[in-house]
């Protein structure tokens, strides 16, 4: 009865948990119409209050916008400081659950003090100074690694997920030799490059809300320009690594899916697959569009998803890899009479 209350309790956990990471992508997506709309000024060079004030009474709609999203913001730290509560409630010590928990609470927490800086240093509304580019680059680096540990902590607390794992593990009929350290540098490539194309996006989609073309032909000409801003002559990089990166991840998912792999892998590679091609279309939307405000959401949503879905297909490939590394590990001797037995053996 005790073990049946605990797995509940746990899948409680596991379900709110995923909850905690749907929020925060939302309030991501929130980020981004703050960015593309400029209204990170809406609020002044105030911080944490909006306009030096807890609950603003101006009627513009940047300050409308800004509040909203810290607002979200703040109940986002509130969600996750409850997440790693009941993850060291729910489970043991040495639980990947409390390891995840607690790296999301730190992001959190990081990713405020950048939202912070960016306001009180003045890059927002329509700087387009370096700072604001580096600090909203380490923002989305940040701001994925927050995914990533929230991602982690739903899935490790899942049940299937537990099970499946078991599962993988305790086959020995086809056993799985990845080749060592080649899957390791194989996943972190991807993870990596998955972190290079959303920097550049973000730099690509910064110089779309600053310099906005009224026309394709107009943006190209920017884009060539020897005067234009180092934001527009930058965003060229975005596409070109999007196409390299995006195939290289479709190169993955194949591997997975054709590989004797665990279920868990096979079926992020079946999610990652389709999330990439869509990405590839949502992407030449955007330029063809000139980037309307919808069409940066969805791209960015888009971008979200890959890298959750490549997270977890990374750590069940990795998982596996290590499972499979142990189970053709000679085991150490029980005892001593054991340990001359097989020193008897090999010297016969």
């Amino acid at each position: 009865m005790r073990e049946s209350s605990q797995n509940a309790g746990r899948s409680r956990f596991a379900a709110y948990a995923w909850f905690v990471l749907a929020y925060n992508v939302g309030v991501i997506l929130w980020g981004a119409v703050v960015r593309a709309t400029g209204s990170g000024a809406g609020c002044g060079d105030h911080w944490p209050l909006c306009g030096g004030q807890v609950i603003p009474h101006a009627a513009q709609i940047a300050t409308l916008i800004e509040f909203a999203h810290r607002a979200t913001s703040g109940i986002a730290v509130a969600l996750v400081l409850a997440l790693v509560y009941f993850a060291f409630r729910r489970f043991p010590a040495n639980h990947p659950s409390r390891r995840y928990a607690a790296a999301a609470v730190f992001f959190t927490l990081t990713e405020g003090l950048l939202g912070a800086a960016l306001v009180l240093f003045g890059d927002v509304g329509n700087n387009a100074s370096a700072s604001r580019v580096f600090i909203l680059s380490l923002h989305l680096v940040n701001t994925f690694l927050l995914l990533a540990s929230l991602a982690l902590t739903a899935k490790s607390a899942s049940p299937g997920w537990q099970a499946s794992a078991t599962e993988d593990s305790a086959r020995r009929a086809a056993p799985w030799r990845a080749p060592g350290r080649g899957i390791y540098a194989a996943y972190l490539v991807g993870l990596f490059g998955v972190l290079a194309i959303a920097v550049t996006g973000t730099i690509a989609a910064l110089g779309d809300t600053l310099f906005h073309a009224t026309s394709l032909a107009q943006g190209f000409e920017w884009d060539l320009s020897p005067t234009a801003s180092p934001l527009l002559r930058l965003r060229i990089i975005h596409p070109v690594m999007a196409v390299l990166i995006g195939t290289y991840l479709i190169a993955l998912a194949v591997h997975a899916l054709s590989a004797p792999t665990p279920r868990a892998a096979k079926r992020m590679a079946a999610f990652l697959l389709p999330l990439v091609a869509i990405q590839f279309g949502f992407g030449a939307l955007n330029v063809l569009l000139l980037a309307p405000l919808w069409m940066q959401v969805l791209h960015l949503l888009t971008a979200d998803l890959i890298w959750i879905t490549l997270v977890l297909l990374s750590a069940a490939m990795l998982a596996r890899e290590r499972a499979s590394q142990a189970e053709y590990r000679e085991p150490a001797p029980a005892s001593v009479a054991e340990a001359e037995g097989r020193a008897s053996a090999l010297t016969t």
